[in-house]
């Protein structure tokens, strides 16, 4: 299966890379390349991409209020959004990330992350860039109100098992190794994880696990 991507950055130069970076992937297609956040929008809607790469800084709508539009809360059937900036600012990951993007890249991550950060949204996943992610993470940490768990429908033991580790940046496959389970039945406990949660992605269950104290 091809993954249709679409990228939004103000720079021909950067927009130029990674659509040659992504097209030379056999299993990648991009779709479009926009210079503004509004057009992003557009032809997001018009064209539902499997994965839009977006830039924090762009005329009209910036990254974060354009994922806020295509994949924040209350928005139905919502894309998978990655943000890729050279601003590596702690308000912009939370930011980005608390508006649905399931990814945060640095623009000097390289090819082989960014196709890593394309891959792991578009399988439902979540990458991001091991420069910001310890910051991140102590960020989420900060002594909060714990976020509240349906009293009627708590997590299970093994689904705090599974919480734990995504919220550590296990992948699917690692989480299975470690509890020594099927992945089968660790893509089971997500999507009940996610339920019960409120959360659409693995993005939202750690940022739940960091905040309600679950890890430190």
């Amino acid at each position: 299966m091809t993954i249709r991507v679409l990228i939004a950055d103000d720079q021909q130069l950067v927009r130029t890379g990674f659509q040659m970076i992504l097209d030379a992937q056999p299993d990648m297609e991009v779709v479009a390349a926009v210079s503004d956040g509004a057009e992003a929008v557009s032809e997001a809607r018009r064209l539902r991409p499997d994965v839009c790469l977006l830039d924090i800084r762009m005329p009209k709508l910036d990254g974060i209020e354009v994922t806020r539009i295509l994949a924040g809360p209350g928005v139905e059937d919502p894309l998978r959004v990655v943000i890729v900036t050279t601003f590596d600012l702690d308000e912009y990951v939370y930011g980005a990330l608390r508006s649905g993007a399931t990814g945060f890249l640095l623009k000097d991550s390289g090819p082989t992350l960014l196709i890593e950060a394309v891959r792991a949204a578009a399988a439902g996943d979540a990458l991001v860039s091991p420069s910001v992610t310890v910051r991140l993470l102590q960020h989420l940490a900060q002594p909060k109100r714990p976020p509240a768990l349906p009293a009627n429908d708590p997590l299970t033991d093994r689904e705090l098992d599974v919480v734990r580790l995504v919220a550590r940046g296990r992948t699917n496959k690692e989480v299975a190794a470690e509890l020594f389970v099927s992945l089968s039945t660790v893509k089971t406990h997500l999507g009940s994880i996610q339920a019960k949660l409120g959360v659409r992605n693995r993005v939202g269950i750690a940022a739940w696990a960091w905040e309600s104290g679950v890890v430190s």
